[in-house]
């Protein structure tokens, strides 16, 4: 549950995994402090992932969280979400943002390179992210990600998600980048988790850890 006043640091973003289910989902968003939810489609058909957003959005929302659906504009619209996430081109990022602009959020992902982040961002997207889904499978974020994170939280204005690993304690890392979200997906959603409780410990140690914003 995200609280009327946000922490003045880094916070947390969910990526659901596959297999996630929504009663996951909604214990997660019990544990603190939750900016968004990405909701990628994780191998499940149109029906299916739609589905599953309609299960997920309404109750995100209501805790306060902005939940956001990958690759697919017409589900987004559907299910009334908050945003989109894309990792096609430039060209097809542009577009969305013209669609899309007013209506809902638009983040950009896919970067592996300054250049490639500043192509991005020359169309002014919602937020960049630094990572792939499912690829948080060390406990240490990937070293790119988090050297691609600090560059661009010192530069550019427009906020960035980092992806950290499947170590809780790794949200410590990001946070020390300046990035302003660290994204979690295997450290809150793995099978042997309580996701209350990781939810929670990550903020805790956000709390302790992470640099805080300047107004």
């Amino acid at each position: 549950m995200t609280d009327a006043t946000p922490p003045n640091r880094c916070r947390i973003v969910l990526i659901a995994m596959p297999d996630t289910t929504p009663a996951r989902i909604a214990a997660a968003l019990t544990g603190g402090d939750v900016a968004s939810l990405i909701l990628p489609q994780n191998g499940l058909d149109e029906a299916g992932f739609q589905g599953f957003a309609e299960a997920v959005v309404p109750p995100g929302q209501a805790a306060g969280v902005a939940v956001i659906i990958d690759g697919d504009s017409r589900i987004a619209g559907r299910v009334h979400a908050d945003g989109i996430h894309l990792e096609g081109s430039k060209a097809e990022l542009a577009d969305a943002i013209e669609r899309l602009q007013g209506r809902m959020m638009v983040g950009a992902g896919g970067a592996r390179t300054r250049d490639e982040a500043l192509e991005l961002g020359e169309e002014r997207p919602d937020y960049i992210f630094f990572g792939r889904f499912g690829y948080d499978t060390t406990p240490e974020p990937h070293r790119r990600n988090l050297a691609l994170g600090a560059w661009w939280a010192e530069m550019i204005e427009i906020p960035c998600i980092v992806m950290a690993g499947s170590d809780l304690g790794s949200v410590e890392t990001v946070a020390a980048t300046g990035a302003e979200f660290v994204a979690l997906s295997s450290a809150v959603f793995a099978e042997s988790v309580d996701p209350a409780a990781a939810v929670a410990q990550a903020n805790a140690l956000l709390d302790q850890t992470a640099p805080r914003v300047e107004d």
